[in-house]
């Protein structure tokens, strides 16, 4: 089971993931590969747990006034934000519409559709983000990204290979360049009305606007965010909840038949089996093992984010 906790202390990062990390504002961030490839750029990344799910979990962390450049995904990107002030920022330029988050907020992203996100409070910020498919492909950047890569010496391959011609890398033999974003690409991506974003976004009181989920019970707060029936109804590949434990609660649940993994946001959690029990920390991530019936309990309160395979 200790193979399946991905604890926040040992995440390994990668500072230069994408084309973006040495323009200025942008030098500083880490990514993070949890569970699958993720959309890094760089084959150096580190993968956490290989094992297919259906969907990837990463994460981001950013000191303050960092700045992730804009940039579209083609499948769903959902973000949690674990800790900081953050703004979502959208359009070509990130200056279309910008929406604030805090601690306990989950963002989904509409696919094709510039999005980029800084944080602006005053202290590190954490960001967990589920991504669809197994291959969630590539993201597509801005025009302006490739400009100011090509000022610090980081170009990108057209099979999404980072090149970094500072550390002495070359542009292999017959590889050819990523050309940059057209303008016919970026008149394809039209951001929607700030209303519509708003409504991709709940806040930590939000949730208890959404439908229950499984786990709801004597002193378990369930909420679905992304699913059919809630607020969040298209389709990302999985599902995605917040539960909330009271010190003391518990929650059976029988073997899981599709990929589930827990996100500790606040408190402490224990999954508790046959055969043991595991005890998880705010920042932990783990993938529940299928066929194996289990016991959520936390002993001084807990809040965990669910993403379950769909």
């Amino acid at each position: 089971m200790q193979a399946r906790v991905v604890r926040y202390g040992d995440l390994v990062p990668c500072r230069n993931a994408f084309i973006d990390t040495r323009s200025p504002g942008s030098e500083a961030k880490e990514n993070f590969t949890i569970i699958g490839p993720g959309v890094s750029e760089n084959p150096e990344q580190h993968v956490h747990i290989n094992e297919p799910h259906g969907f990837n979990i990463g994460a981001a962390r950013q000191p303050p006034h960092c700045v992730n450049s804009q940039h579209s995904h083609l499948t769903a990107e959902v973000f949690v934000v674990q800790s900081g002030t953050w703004t979502f920022n959208f359009g070509e330029h990130g200056d279309d519409c910008r929406i604030g988050a805090g601690p306990g907020t989950l963002a989904s992203i509409p696919t094709n559709l510039f999005r980029g996100f800084s944080n602006v409070g005053d202290d590190v910020g954490f960001l967990w983000v589920a991504l669809g498919g197994d291959d969630p492909g590539r993201v597509l950047w801005a025009p302006y990204v490739f400009d100011m890569a090509r000022d610090y010496g980081l170009a990108l391959l057209d099979n999404g290979r980072l090149i970094d011609t500072v550390k002495g890398e070359a542009i292999p033999e017959g590889a050819r360049l990523m050309p940059p974003t057209s303008p016919a690409q970026v008149a394809a991506l039209a951001t929607p009305p700030e209303a519509a974003l708003r409504r991709c976004i709940v806040t930590p009181d939000g949730f208890a606007n959404q439908p229950e989920g499984p786990l709801t019970g004597p002193g378990v707060d369930e909420r679905l965010a992304i699913a059919p029936s809630a607020q969040i109804n298209w389709p990302h590949g999985f599902t995605l909840s917040r539960a909330v434990f009271a010190a003391g609660a518990g929650a059976d649940q029988d073997a899981a038949t599709a990929p589930e993994v827990l996100f500790v946001h606040e408190g402490t959690l224990d999954m508790i089996w046959a055969d043991g029990q595991i005890s998880l920390a705010a920042g932990d991530t783990f993938t529940v093992p299928q066929g194996v019936a289990r016991r959520y309990a936390s002993s001084n309160g807990a809040t965990v984010f669910i993403v379950r395979g769909a």
